[in-house]
Parts: C-alpha cells; structure tokens; sequence
C-alpha cells in the first residue's frame, strides 16, 4: 500500500475499525473489551487505522469494498497466512466482504456491535450521527454519550465511564478524525445499507454474532 498504515504488530487476531472511534480505544477502550473473552485473547491481537484515519495517511475510502481491499492487503503486508477476524461496527461490515472475496484469509470471524448489506436500519446511520453529532453541540456533551449509550441511568454511568476510559492512554494518541473522513466513512455506511442483500451462506468458516438489544445505530 503506497500509504503509510498504522498498526501495532501481533500474531494472529486482527480487529477491524469502528465508526468515529478510530483512534480513540484506549488500554480499556471498545475493541479491547470486546475480545477480552474471544478464543484468540490468548493470541497476539492487531489493530490498525483505515486509511486517513488515526496515525494511517492517505484519502478514506467511500466504501465497505475498499476498505476491505485494504485491509486485505495488511494482512498480506504482515505475511500472515491467516487471521482470527474480529469486526466490530462498521469493520464487522468490513470484515463481512473479507469472509466473502478472501476466505482463505479466514480462519474464524467475529462480527459485533455490526449489520448486513442491506440490513434493517443501516441506511439511517448516517442520519443518527448528525442527529445525535448536533444533540451533543447543542447540550455540550461528547456526541458518543448518545449514540452508543442508553438515556437510563445506567446508561448515563456508563457512558461517562466509557469516555473517562478514553482519555487514560496520555501518549502516543492518535489524531482526531478529520470531517472529510468522518463523511466518508458515513457515505460507506450508507451505501452499504441500501445494497441488495449478501449471499452470507458463503461464509463457512465459525461466526460468533453479538449484538446488544438496546443498539441505536445497528439494529439487532
């Protein structure tokens, strides 16, 4: 890949992106917590940065497609025969394509907090992030209060805890996603809700799904 890509080197698990948050998962942050208890815990794990997101260069895709092929050709960059794949958001979508064009990539998938092509309520990603984007500006909260958190009490907690978790990691944070990446990582989002439905019966290889039953953007 002619980009600079960021990652941090493992063995044999690697996690893909989540919406908004690249960048931003701290020592307790989303996709550590969310493998905590996966099979490959106990295996080195991989994270990296789409392109033009975090500490990775280049131009953000517009599609789920591209960002496979990305992230299909860091796998190979690594030399890795095959991975565990964990995706979670917008990179189980991600991690969708890669089980479909590179199965043999694949050894065993997980897909959390994630929808299918054309799925129930994908298409309106989009228009819950800038809802819930001008909901914060307008009340001075951080926007990920309301999109990923519950207005109960216990969910109020929560997310003032998931954002103090955030702010742990002091050094060698990544940069704040750019507006133009933001947009198309939404438009991604977005086309991929209004896909014709994927044929995931071609997908043989052990799929773990977790959704949570309470998830505004991705509908269980």
């Amino acid at each position: 890949m002619p980009d600079e890509v960021a990652g941090r080197r493992g063995r044999e698990c690697l996690v893909v992106g989540v919406l908004a948050v690249d960048g931003e998962v701290g020592p307790a942050g989303v996709a550590v917590a969310a493998v905590r208890s996966a099979e490959c815990w106990t295996d080195s794990v991989i994270t990296f940065d789409n392109r033009g997101v975090g500490a990775s260069t280049g131009t953000t895709p517009r599609t789920i497609q591209a960002m496979a092929k990305d992230a299909v050709t860091f796998i190979r960059a690594l030399g890795l025969e095959y991975v565990d794949l964990h995706g979670f958001s917008m990179g189980g979508m991600v991690a969708q394509v890669i089980a479909q064009t590179e199965p043999q990539l694949v050894r065993k998938l997980i897909l959390t907090g994630t929808g299918p092509a054309g799925g129930e309520g994908i298409k309106n990603v989009s228009r819950l992030s800038h809802f819930d984007t001008v909901r914060g500006l307008l009340t001075l909260q951080d926007p990920k209060q309301f999109l990923f958190f519950t207005r109960t009490a216990g969910g109020r907690r929560a997310g003032k805890e998931f954002l103090a978790r955030l702010k742990e990691r002091t050094d060698d944070r990544d940069k704040a996603i750019s507006l133009t990446s933001y947009g198309a990582q939404l438009k991604a989002i977005h086309r991929w809700g209004m896909e014709q439905p994927h044929d995931l019966s071609v997908i043989h290889q052990p799929v773990l799904v977790a959704n949570g039953e309470s998830d505004r953007m991705v509908p269980s």
